[in-house]
Formats: C-alpha cells, structure tokens, sequence
C-alpha cells in the first residue's frame, strides 16, 4: 500500500485541472458547453468549481482525448492532441471499423505521457445497440503498478451512446 509522501507525489505528477466530464468511468456526458462542474465547498458551503487531481485528472484527460478530433487544436500550437475516433462515424459495424477503432484508441493512448504501457485494448458491440462500439481500454501510469480502466462508447450512427 502507498504511503500518503507517495501519493502525493504521484498526484503532483497527474496533475489538477476543473471536472469538465460528469461520468469518469464511461465518458457518457459529451455535450459541448456544459462543462464546468461545480460543487459545494464544506468549509463554507459555497459553491465552488470541482477539481481533480492525480488519477481522476488522468482518466478525464484520456476520455478527453478521446473526445476530441485530431487536428482540432492545431491552432492552440497542439496539432497531433486527440484521436481519429471521430472518423469512424457512419461506418457499419464490421470487425474491419472495430480493429480501426483499437487502432486509433491505442495512438491516442500512446500519446499520453502520463501512459507508461498499454495493458490491453478491446472493442465490443452490444447486439442491443448494433450502432455502438465500446472500446475498454486497461493502462499502466507512470508511478503505479495498478492498472487504470476506461469504457468510451463510439456511437458509429453519430447519434448519442
């Protein structure tokens, strides 16, 4: 088990940054514009903006990754920042899309520098929603031994997940 000197130091290297995504574990919140979280601070019980820090503010940063077009912030001086993911809307769903999709979900993950290995990458359909893929990703961070797992739905119809 960590000691509390040492997961300070790991949260120092994840990272702080604002809660911009409500679901952490599956990424499922993307509307664009309503992105600042905020929360009741109990030492005086205002309201205040939510944080994350260390392994929470890594998850959000991956799924953020996920959820942005390669490309896009190109004009922010970031042109390599995102994944291709978005490219495989209005793709069927054949095993031909879903090996695309570990392909671009593993580029993204890889360019993480908080990633230290990709553990494990798999892309499932549920017959329930044949329009969908789910991509389960298990990573190492740099600092930890313990894996950390993500589910980010891609919605091949653009519709919601």
């Amino acid at each position: 088990m960590a000691d509390a000197a040492s997961i300070a130091r790991r949260d120092a290297r994840f990272g702080t940054d604002l809660r911009l995504l409500g679901d952490l574990e599956r990424a499922e919140q993307r509307e664009r514009g309503s992105d600042l979280r905020t929360a009741v601070r109990p030492e005086t019980s205002g309201t205040d903006l939510q944080r994350l820090i260390g392994v929470p503010d890594l998850q959000q940063a991956l799924l953020l990754r996920f959820l942005t077009e390669q490309g896009e912030l190109a004009h922010l001086g970031h042109p390599d920042y995102g994944s291709r993911l978005h490219e495989l809307i209005g793709e069927p769903n054949t095993e031909t899309t879903r090996n695309r999709a570990k392909l671009y979900a593993l580029q993204a993950l890889q360019a993480e520098p908080r990633v230290a290995r990709v553990q494990s990458i798999e892309v499932r359909t549920q017959r329930s929603r044949p329009n969908r893929i789910d991509i389960s990703a298990s990573v190492l961070t740099i600092d930890s031994d313990t894996p950390l797992n993500l589910v980010f739905p891609v919605q091949l119809d653009g519709g919601t997940p």
